[in-house]
């Protein structure tokens, strides 16, 4: 009983998010990537967007921007928000190389998974590739960035709380 008073009191007030040490990695700037990050601060993550092209980094106002993965590391969770970009396989090449929390590549799961291909022929070892989800997210039928967004953050949330997600309890 003392539990449900304590998430009620959670519920009804403003309480200041707890930041910690989790940090949530948007590779490429995107639609979908200006939500995560947005919400992503919203839920306590430091954020950082990874965005090789310089003119694509000035579309993430109010985030640190870098050009490659750099200092990551356990308590990190990656998410690349454009799986037609030609540098899909070295940034994820590089995103493995880090012992990450976790890392997903959005996109249909009805289509080849073009990160597969693309890490092969960097020569990333398949227990590597096995690392990278592919769905991500929460299936609530998605179709919008803020949306595809929303859906990739409770399903973090999910993982990381290890729950399954849905309506399950």
């Amino acid at each position: 009983m003392a539990e449900d008073v304590a998430a009620c009191e959670v519920a009804h007030s403003d309480a200041p998010v707890a930041t910690g040490d989790r940090t949530l990695v948007a590779v490429f700037a995107s639609p979908v990537s200006r939500y995560l990050l947005r919400y992503g601060r919203d839920l306590g993550y430091r954020t950082l967007l990874v965005e090789p092209d310089p003119q694509r980094a000035d579309q993430a106002p109010d985030t640190d921007v870098v050009g490659k993965v750099a200092d990551i590391g356990g308590d990190t969770d990656v998410i690349v928000t454009d799986h037609h970009r030609p540098e899909l396989g070295p940034m994820l090449r590089d995103v493995l190389a880090h012992q990450v929390r976790w890392v997903g590549v959005l996109g249909n799961p009805r289509h080849p998974a073009p990160h597969v291909a693309a890490l092969r022929e960097l020569g990333v070892e398949e227990e590597a590739i096995g690392r990278v989800h592919r769905p991500i997210g929460l299936n609530i039928g998605s179709r919008r960035p803020p949306e595809i967004a929303i859906a990739a953050l409770a399903g973090l949330l999910a993982d990381r709380n290890g729950r399954p997600g849905g309506f399950e309890f």
